[in-house]
């Protein structure tokens, strides 16, 4: 496998750059991103023959992507699958529109999709999308499969809208007789150290957050480690289609709130939805500005069968608080003991 990695600059696309490179099955891999090659990366990148290589490369917007897919250089590393990683952490400025309206991570889904579609070598895209994206029923027992209701409600705050989208243009190429696409859909994922991904609820900026006095909902969570180790069976895998994909753990936000730091204030839902409307009337960005009422009211976990049964993945770490050399207690991923 020939393998190109979109965004492995950011912590999401580092961890699946290295699973990858141990992979005896990965011939080589062009990783890109939008900022310099990570510190991590020094010992992979050497010399032309090095099975690593690395480019800075805007792909959300048309000219940048289309000179890199059309380049002597992405000729010759005569790549066969795509992974996508949107941008997330400290990066995802992913709502912020960058030309007539479009969030930059649509704008971007939609590149990477066509340049896929009309690069002859690509036979695989696999793309990491986010559970955040489905309808939220009242209750905090809500199991959700490949099949739910994606929340399409015309007042969805502009973040999870662009999910929504990004999701809808993958799922209209699951069928692609020539190219086979994978959408993983993720919940909360959650690294070492308190870092927090692809969760509008808590990711991004640190500073005050809300969460609805009289709820706490449940958080299906994954481990960074996990969703690289996802990526890794889908790309050993034939099948195409939509997955979802979790850990084995899901905690109330309050606890998540805890584990990574980030305090969450309990504020009365009339409030919060006027705050949620004020914040996206005048352009800040607040917990309760990223997020539709529902995802602060309804819990969620996620039925993952399909991933286990199709792809042959089921998750390996657990995620918790273990005590430190210092006495402190601090988020961890480790191994299952379990299975």
């Amino acid at each position: 496998m020939r393998i190109l990695i979109t965004h492995a600059d950011e912590p999401l696309g580092r961890r699946i750059a290295k699973t990858l490179y141990h992979d005896e099955a990965v011939e080589a891999i062009f990783a890109v991103g939008a900022g310099p090659p990570p510190r991590s990366f020094d010992r992979y990148l050497g010399s032309d023959e090095s099975r690593l290589q690395y480019a800075r490369v805007d792909l959300a917007r048309h000219r940048s992507a289309r000179d890199f897919f059309h380049s002597e250089r992405f000729a010759k590393a005569e790549i066969e699958s795509v992974i996508h990683v949107p941008r997330h952490g400290a990066a995802a400025g992913a709502a912020a529109p960058i030309a007539a309206g479009l969030p930059e991570r649509t704008a971007e889904t939609r590149l990477v999709l066509q340049n896929c579609l009309e690069t002859p070598s690509i036979r695989n895209l696999i793309a990491l999308g986010s559970a955040f994206v489905y309808r939220l029923p009242p209750g905090n027992a809500n199991r959700l499969s490949e099949e739910s209701e994606l929340d399409l409600d015309p007042d969805v705050p502009g973040e999870i809208r662009s999910w929504i989208d990004c999701d809808m243009i993958f799922h209209g190429e699951v069928h692609n007789d020539r190219l086979r696409v994978v959408l993983l859909r993720l919940p909360t994922v959650v690294a070492e150290g308190g870092y927090v991904y692809l969760n509008p609820l808590l990711e991004g900026r640190p500073g005050l957050r809300f969460r609805a006095l009289g709820f706490d909902p449940i958080c299906a969570l994954v481990s960074d480690k996990d969703v690289a180790r996802a990526v890794q069976a889908a790309a050993h895998s034939r099948r195409p289609g939509i997955y979802n994909i979790s850990g084995c753990e899901a905690v109330p936000l309050s606890v998540l709130s805890r584990w990574t730091g980030r305090a969450a204030l309990p504020l009365p839902g009339l409030l919060l939805g006027l705050s949620g409307r004020l914040s996206r009337l005048v352009g800040t960005q607040s917990l309760a500005g990223g997020v539709s009422l529902p995802q602060l009211l309804y819990g969620f976990t996620l039925e993952t069968s399909r991933a286990e049964h199709e792809l042959g993945f089921r998750p390996s770490y657990q995620i918790g608080l273990a005590r430190a050399g210092d006495g402190a207690l601090r988020l961890e991923t480790a191994p299952s003991s379990i299975g």
